[in-house]
């Protein structure tokens, strides 16, 4: 297996923007819903409107530029190519950190963080960014056989920050990422900083604890939740590969399937692009359309839905839990997470926060780093 580091750039030919306007131009549109809202799913009207905006006015070199722009690599790892973006802190102390995405995201909801987190206005916040791409998602490897669970990519990942010749690092996860962060406090604990968690899970003890009020509200949404939002869920973690056919062959489709999530799980007043432009929701739904991943994304639900270890992690732990995301009881945290330093009740913001309140973010991540360096 080679250990190199090969540089990478983003390079998707034109033909591939053609043939998507093209197809864009030629939907086969269904009737529109039969109700006045979003509970059957993306709204015609908006979905028309929106597609036709992302076949006309938008402009995906303007983000393969900004990706182009920031150190980019590929590696092999446990028999996998994985990409992922490394930008170094032009400060010496900086602290490298570790970014990991989830669904429907990709690391292209950091590109606002890079610039904040590697140069700040004071070099003792600084960090040396790396913000690897999952297996199947963007340009890492889409794994040809089964196994690739959270765990395994968590052990991949502390094989990546070896390689790069960080011996101590910090890392920050969200959806997907948070799960595989968790682990990484288990399979790395001897080289992490700590760990800065969206979205932490864990189960219930198998002690009696005391849940409060908010925790109590935040199981009752979890329970809607599944109730209610969980069909994307059941689908991609029970049949990816049929799935995928629909995804890989209209664009429209992979619109739909990932624009929905952002528009349930965003802190919005109805109007998503308030908190999460058009632009930024066209960049991931363009990435995974041009990168073909619509199945090999979703296989990490059948690999590892319902199904990982939730094993208790002893280093320093933050979560940030936001009111449009899932909220676990603090008391279940507390006995998984058993160095659980910060934990902030934010009154704003949901599932993606390097896209809805970026700012906010940074400074999470530099107030909870901070005295651990």
């Amino acid at each position: 297996m080679s250990t190199a580091l090969t540089p990478f750039r983003v390079a998707f030919p034109e033909s591939d923007l053609d043939d998507l306007r093209d197809r864009l131009g030629r939907t086969r549109w269904p009737e529109a819903e039969t109700v006045g809202d979003w509970s059957q799913g993306v709204p015609l009207d908006y979905l028309k409107d929106l597609a036709e905006r992302w076949r006309t006015a938008y402009d995906w070199r303007a983000t393969e530029a900004r990706l182009n722009a920031l150190d980019q690599y590929r590696t092999e790892i446990d028999g996998l190519g994985i990409h992922f973006l490394h930008v170094r802190s032009p400060h010496p102390g900086a602290v490298p950190l570790l970014l990991t995405h989830g669904w429907p995201g990709s690391v292209v909801e950091f590109l606002e963080l890079i610039g904040p987190l590697t140069d700040p206005e004071d070099p003792a916040d600084a960090f040396h960014v790396v913000a690897p791409s999952l297996p199947g998602y963007a340009f890492s490897d889409k794994p040809a056989a089964t196994g690739w669970t959270v765990e395994r990519t968590a052990a991949a990942w502390a094989g990546l920050m070896a390689r790069l010749g960080y011996e101590r690092y910090a890392a920050h996860g969200v959806d997907w990422g948070s799960f595989l962060t968790g682990a990484l406090g288990t399979v790395d604990a001897a080289h992490l900083l700590g760990i800065h968690l969206v979205m932490p899970f864990a189960r219930p003890p198998q002690e009696q604890v005391e849940l409060d009020a908010r925790d109590l509200a935040g199981l009752a949404a979890l329970k809607e939740f599944q109730q209610n939002e969980g069909g994307y869920s059941a689908v991609q973690s029970t049949r990816p590969q049929t799935l995928g056919y629909g995804l890989t062959d209209s664009p429209v489709a992979q619109l739909a399937w990932m624009v929905e999530k952002y528009w349930a799980w965003s802190d919005h007043d109805g109007d998503l692009e308030k908190v999460v432009p058009a632009e930024r929701l066209l960049d991931a739904v363009t990435l995974a359309w041009l990168a073909g991943t619509g199945a090999s994304s979703s296989r990490i639900y059948w690999e590892s839905h319902n199904k990982m270890a939730l094993d208790r992690v002893d280093v320093p732990t933050a979560c940030a839990v936001f009111p449009r995301d899932a909220r676990m009881p603090r008391a279940w945290c507390e006995h998984r997470f058993t160095d659980l330093r910060r934990w902030t009740d934010h009154e704003h913001g949901g599932h993606f926060p390097a896209l809805e309140q970026p700012e906010l973010l940074v400074d999470e991540l530099r107030s909870f780093f901070r005295p651990l360096r």
